[in-house]
């Protein structure tokens, strides 16, 4: 591909390398700075030899790989919370003991079932200064309190670090949070927290005032809440109050995409603001003004809607656009993409771990590269055809680019995704320059009951729609096994299949062969690793007891009557499935003893009925039972004792305490997580 040879693609490439290296690695600073140093040492004289030698070019080209490398570590650092000294986590009581915590509201996220959760900025620590983002939960009560963006809050406290997965296979919530920078929460009830007189007036402050000036606005027009809902995520990319519904029902149909502000959004922001800038003349003053606007507007686009990794991504990109135009030069877009990774990732290094900001640019680069090649297998002269076909052609162009990762991150596949995009495209444009309009005119606290209806209407008709096509959910393919290999394999595929459709020839031919015969080799080693596992795993399930039995790719379900009804929906047992690619064989009622792998397991349940002197390698208590713990000892003497989340705190502190009396090795799946026998 030519755009490779374009020198800031090798500079991003080494600069990416870096960020991801620095990322797993978590290098020592000192060592990183040391070495950037030397790189650009090395960079000034390789620079001086490769203009009196030409045989120093390739020096010069490796120096300046080395450099962008070691500017990637280093930004990643310099942005990592972590590394500074002052992060609240550095702090070596803070998890152990109260301490008064000062912070500052910086977003509202969405609420919980108990409480409602903000990011916030740390500020102090009791006296002492004091820096880092945290989660702010605050329970709800009987009473109303609104809190708002830039309230200073002072709360005492302990922290509470963020905590591993408590089941297999789970999304790694504390592990999305420390891309994030959040390294713990706060949990207080409203008569715990002081707010302090004054509120720090900031962008976010700001921003988040003209989003709720317009959002009152729009509730005083009668605007039904459902729909409204959609629009503030539609326009302001605020997805806080959508329904759990409504989410699901675009996730099934292929459209979630279309509640989070991308490129789409902006490209029809993009195209409104030119068009109403139209009267403008082309002059060189003129251009450079409507320049200016289109800037600005994006950029005010950008804030309001949340600065979020897609809305940064899009603005960005279109932003070079504009710039491009104004300059009447031929803008190359992926030159343009490069450009805008280079100096998102610059400011904001994190966001290359960001799952939709890797959605985002991989299904732009494909519509980008593969577009054209399936736009060309038909050229239809009919204009109503041919804008079909263009829709059709751009969201295969985008599935087929994020089919792997999007299975990967979530297991599942729309299979009407093209439907949707069909009939929701069109539709779509409108509802965002319409919505566009009624946002602007709601912000200057005027609605016109005409237009603020049409949207409500739009967006109506729209969800009936994605409703309608979600409701199919026999074309929706559901747990979806899929590993990080297979990913890999997968896209590497994709891409020698493209370059040789693009220019076919024997050899492109064998490197497609090649790429076939690695995916399956891929395949086959990850059939072999699982046939050749075997696991019991004692899950964390509150109030219920869940136990799995795993011979290869089989498993069988040991629990109670009512999770083995449901067994089919348990989304715990789900995940634990499709990570290990693995099937639901057997389903059974717990018993009181079970073998394993050459280990006897001892499971006494509320009925507190156990066999005298069976001598069990693990005992596994559960349902509370009534039971006097070191009597039992004398009688069974387990090796090791498991408490899971079906048991009540209170006793499981008790039991603890005599494990402890007993030397016994004493493991609680509500405090350590679920409970693992090879």
């Amino acid at each position: 591909m030519k755009v490779l040879q374009f020198p800031l693609a090798r500079i991003t490439f080494g600069f990416v390398l870096g960020i991801i290296a620095a990322f797993y690695l978590k290098p020592n600073p000192q060592i990183v700075f040391f070495l950037l140093l030397i790189s650009l040492f090395g960079l000034g004289i390789s620079y001086f030899l490769a203009k009196k030698n030409f045989s120093s070019h390739l020096f010069f080209g490796i120096i300046t790989y080395f450099l962008s490398f070691f500017i990637g570590v280093t930004t990643q650092i310099i942005h990592t919370d972590y590394f500074r000294k002052d992060n609240y986590s550095h702090f070596k009581t803070i998890f152990e003991k109260p301490h008064l915590i000062d912070v500052t509201l910086r977003e509202k996220l969405k609420s919980s079932t108990f409480n409602d959760r903000y990011i916030a900025i740390v500020n102090h620590i009791d006296q002492s200064e004091s820096s880092g983002r945290i989660i702010v939960n605050i329970r709800k009560d009987s009473l109303s309190h609104v809190f708002e963006i830039g309230n200073i809050l002072q709360i005492k406290t302990v922290l509470n670090e963020n905590s591993p997965p408590n089941n297999p296979n789970q999304f790694d919530y504390s592990k999305y949070l420390e891309n994030k920078q959040i390294y713990a929460q706060i949990y207080a009830d409203i008569d715990e927290i002081n707010i302090s007189a004054t509120i720090e007036k900031n962008i976010w402050y700001y921003t988040s005032k003209l989003r709720s000036t317009i959002i009152q606005n729009l509730e005083k027009s009668n605007f039904h809440k459902t729909e409204l809902n959609v629009a503030i995520a539609l326009i302001l990319g605020q997805q806080q109050d959508i329904s759990p519904e409504i989410i699901r029902d675009y996730q099934y149909a292929g459209a979630v995409h279309i509640l989070s502000v991308s490129g789409l959004h902006i490209g029809f922001i993009l195209l409104f603001v030119t068009f109403i800038l139209k009267p403008l003349p082309n002059t060189k003053r003129g251009s450079f003004i409507k320049l200016l606007i289109i800037l600005a507007s994006l950029s005010l686009f950008g804030i309001i809607a949340g600065l979020a990794p897609s809305v940064l991504r899009s603005v960005t990109m279109f932003s070079f656009v504009a710039i491009g135009n104004h300059l009447r030069k031929s803008v190359n877009i992926y030159h343009t993409l490069l450009v805008s990774i280079f100096i998102i990732l610059l400011f904001e290094p994190s966001f290359l771990f960001d799952v939709g900001f890797q959605l985002s640019y991989i299904a732009l680069f494909f519509i980008i590269w593969l577009q054209p090649l399936l736009s060309s297998l038909w050229l239809p002269k009919n204009k109503v055809l041919k804008y079909i076909w263009d829709i059709l052609t751009v969201s295969f162009a985008a599935q087929i680019g994020t089919l792997p990762l999007s299975i990967y991150y979530f297991h599942q596949f729309p299979g009407l995704f093209f439907i949707t995009n069909l009939v929701i495209i069109p539709l779509l444009s409108f509802i965002m320059v319409l919505g566009v309009l009624v946002m602007v005119l709601a912000a200057f606290g005027y609605v016109p009951f005409f237009l603020a209806k049409l949207l409500e209407w739009s967006i109506y008709y729209m969800d009936k729609i994605i409703n309608s096509i979600a409701s199919l959910e026999q074309f929706i393919i559901q747990n979806i096994s899929f590993n990080y290999y297979l990913l890999i394999c997968s896209y590497l595929l994709i891409v020698t299949v493209i370059i040789w459709l693009k220019k076919p020839n024997f050899n492109k031919l064998i490197i497609v062969i090649f790429s076939i015969i690695i995916l399956q080799i891929a395949h086959i080693k990850n059939h072999y690793n699982i046939q050749n596992q075997k696991e019991l795993v004692v899950f964390n399930i509150k109030k219920n007891t869940l136990i799995t039995e795993r011979n290869g790719n089989h498993v069988t379900l040991y629990a109670n009557d009512s999770i083995l009804k449901i067994a089919r929906k348990n989304t715990v047992l789900n995940s634990y499935l499709v990570g290990n690619f693995s099937v639901l064989e057997t389903k059974k009622r717990i018993q009181n003893t079970v073998f394993f792998n050459g280990k006897k397991i001892l499971i006494v349940d509320s009925s507190g009925i156990y066999p005298i002197n069976s001598k069990p390698d693990i005992l596994l208590l559960t349902q509370s039972p009534k039971i006097n713990l070191e009597r039992l000892f004398q009688s069974v003497q387990p090796k090791i004792v498991v408490a899971d989340a079906s048991n009540y705190k209170t006793i499981q502190k008790y039991w603890k305490a005599t494990c402890n009396k007993q030397k016994i090795p004493f493991h609680a799946t509500g405090e350590k997580g679920f409970y693992k026998v090879d």
